[in-house]
């Protein structure tokens, strides 16, 4: 039965859903094209100039033009760090980097030091990535090919539409589509791409073509293969099985019957051999996801409806002795969700509104066999999780004033059984336990913006997010299959965790500086967010028994975000730094990893153009980070020192679409461990050393 507050809850959601739906109704003859032209208009502003954090041709609207903390990593920056990692993608957005295992080629993202069991929402396509694993890794990861990346969209904070339910942003990875691929009236479109590094990078190759049949039917296909080897870090010292072998494919099918309907199928598939918390592994991760979107010529209707499965096997085989305690381990993680959405735009007398609403749910079926070597061994937990998130986002324009107001409903189910010994820290009965719980919260959000001039944009947000316990918090358990004696334990008593803060930023935007076609974007911010029930490690017994536990009292966690991107033709450059202080509780390293970032972190990027139709590009990437704090209960002293690197690029494009990229990544051949990275039991700086790539592509 609903408690009165999740009553309350849910009704205030509810109405305000059907009062979207009544005004939607009722405001339908008091639609104007004039007004959809000119929304059309400013969107596309400040999309004509080149950066690595600006959309440029690509699907998502300029980050620039939105009063909030978000980000794109386009196409542009992609191609020119080609062979790279996609760790190294996102550790040059504000507020963003990884919690990565260099032997690990999933992809853990952090966001202002949140990390692991969806914190951050991580997505491919918009499919929900959810593979949860505790161990001396980050807790969970996504899997995927960089191959086929065309564009990562990055939000920190509160997201209350489709892809939120999460505590501190969402990532969204997304691959190439036919439009991408199929430009200049062709009928046809592809990529054939092939990468060698020294330093263990080897060789990468991937192939990416799309085929328009006629106006109605289209196709897109892509294979892809690496097996890069160990790498050397800067001390000339191997970095031990870094190696991978890699085989991925993309498939998608568009079907247009007329201008107000189209339909995408979409096909993933990743299969990946690499050795990572000493043991052998594979991952297989398959993706099979559907589409559809009705937008007639009507300012009410741009209707969405998108449902997917997704499912992740992780399998452990042996150690390098042949043998280990987890060997034969078998995680596998089934998803299944959908989302269904709809926009429209109308006026209220002289007000503009926008109202996005709808529905999303999504359910992660866990099977767990911790190991066939030792049955007792281990500590992920079988179980399942469900959210289903109800949302409305509305936004009033009144001259140069902007009121958006969000609602977001999320509902939360969690189901799974265990057993427990006698004498447990949790003081369970001893013997088999079955857990079956709900809960739901309603998360508001509001933001106020204001329009003075074309080259400003001040905003403040107010807003709440939630996550609710993973299966693998929830029913951590068994012994470590090592010789440590540790014991893990359940918690099925953990409550969600909640976020309440507030972001005040502004958004800039000169044309015409120092040149007539240069351009500058800047944006910036501060947040200050606090924490409650905030869901670590607890170690009792002098660290022989472990179980995840709510933390009493409030966290807090503020800091700066800049970035900035300017583009003169001849010249470019970006830069993003971020400043955080986080009073966040440590995680332990073994039962997840730490999850701070350093307090100051800064990236740019500089270069010039040359030649006829700038077909020459050369420049340079600085990256630099301060020490990190990792906490006491993980290191003595608790911190790990800062560093800084220095990247050189150079691309040419031909004229008949053929390029030639390349670099070299950590010129000085400095020696560091990268911050908020861990490999079990390393003693030695696992940096790449320096690396020289070379990357020959043709678009055809």
């Amino acid at each position: 039965m609903l408690t009165r507050h999740r009553r309350l809850a849910l009704l205030a959601c509810t109405t305000t859903l059907a009062i979207s739906f009544a005004t939607v109704a009722f405001a339908q003859s008091a639609t104007t094209q004039a007004k959809s032209e000119e929304k059309a208009e400013e969107t596309n502003k400040g999309e004509t100039y080149l950066s690595p954090i600006v959309a440029k041709g690509g699907r998502t609207a300029d980050p620039y033009a939105k009063p909030g903390p978000v980000s794109v990593v386009t196409s542009d920056q992609i191609d020119l760090q080609s062979g790279q990692e996609t760790d190294d993608l996102l550790r040059g957005v504000p507020g963003t980097s990884t919690a990565n295992n260099p032997q690990n080629p999933g992809v853990a993202v952090n966001i202002r030091g949140f990390e692991g069991s969806g914190r951050v929402n991580m997505m491919i396509d918009g499919v929900r990535q959810n593979f949860r694993f505790t161990g001396h890794e980050a807790q969970g990861f996504a899997y995927f090919d960089p191959a086929f990346l065309s564009e990562i969209d990055v939000t920190r904070g509160a997201v209350t539409g489709v892809g939120g339910g999460a505590l501190a942003g969402s990532v969204n990875f997304k691959t190439y589509d036919v439009e991408d691929l199929i430009q200049d009236g062709k009928n046809y479109g592809g990529i054939a791409s092939a990468t060698y590094g020294t330093n263990g990078a080897g060789w990468s190759e991937s192939l990416i073509g799309a085929y328009r049949f006629n106006d109605v039917f289209s196709v897109l296909g892509g294979i892809s293969k690496a097996d890069p080897g160990n790498y050397d870090n800067g001390n000339g010292v191997e970095v031990p099985f870094t190696e991978e072998d890699l085989l991925s494919g993309l498939l998608k099918f568009e079907v247009t019957p007329d201008k107000d309907h189209t339909f995408k199928l979409t096909g993933v598939t990743y299969d990946n051999d690499f050795f990572a918390n000493s043991y052998f592994q594979n991952v297989k991760n398959q993706t099979v996801s559907a589409s559809y979107a009705y937008t007639p010529d009507n300012e009410l209707i741009d209707f969405r409806a998108n449902a997917y499965w997704n499912r992740l096997k992780m399998k452990y085989d042996t150690d390098i002795r042949g043998g280990g305690t987890a060997a034969g381990r078998r995680i596998t993680d089934t998803g299944k969700g959908f989302d269904i959405s709809n926009t429209s735009l109308f006026d209220l007398g002289d007000v503009a509104v926008k109202a996005n609403y709808g529905v999303e749910y999504f359910r992660d079926d866990y099977d767990v066999i911790n190991s066939t070597a030792r049955p007792g061994a281990g500590v992920n937990g079988s179980g399942t999780n469900a959210t289903t998130g109800v949302f409305s986002n509305t936004t009033f324009t009144y001259g140069m004033l902007d009121l958006m107001a969000g609602l977001r409903w999320d509902h939360f189910s969690l189901d799974g059984s265990g057993a427990v010994v006698a004498g447990n820290p949790i003081g369970l009965p001893a013997g088999p336990y079955t857990v079956d719980k709900s809960d739901g919260r309603l998360n508001p959000s509001v933001t106020v913006a204001l329009n003075p001039t074309d080259w400003f944009q001040p905003y403040v947000t107010y807003a709440e997010t939630s996550r609710s316990p993973t299966v693998n918090e929830t029913f951590a358990g068994g012994t470590h299959p090592g010789p440590s004696g540790q014991s893990f334990f359940p918690n099925p008593f953990l409550e969600p965790e909640t976020s309440k803060g507030w972001e005040i930023g502004a958004n800039f935007a000169f044309d015409g500086l120092l040149d007539s076609s240069d351009s500058l974007r800047v944006k910036a911010n501060y947040f200050h967010n606090r924490i409650d029930n905030y869901i670590t490690a607890v170690l009792l017994s002098g660290g022989r028994q472990i179980f995840f536990a709510n933390t009493p009292g409030t966290s807090t966690v503020q800091g700066f975000e800049l970035q900035a991107a300017y583009d003169a033709g001849y010249v470019f450059g970006d830069l993003a730094y971020t400043y955080t202080d986080s009073k966040l509780p440590s995680q332990v390293n073994g039962f997840g990893v730490q999850s701070y970032l350093p307090e100051n972190i800064i990236s740019a990027t500089l270069g010039a153009r040359f030649l006829e139709d700038q077909r020459l590009s050369v420049g340079t990437r600085l990256y630099a980070v301060s020490n990190a704090y990792v906490g006491e209960i993980n290191r003595t002293p608790p911190n790990v020192p800062g560093y800084g690197l220095v990247d050189l690029f150079a691309n040419y494009k031909f004229e008949n679409g053929f390029e030639v990229t390349a670099q070299v990544t950590n010129l000085f051949d400095k020696t560091y461990t990268p911050s908020s990275s861990t490999i079990a039991g390393s003693t030695i700086d696992t940096g790449r050393g320096r690396t020289f790539l070379v990357t020959a592509k043709a678009k055809f």
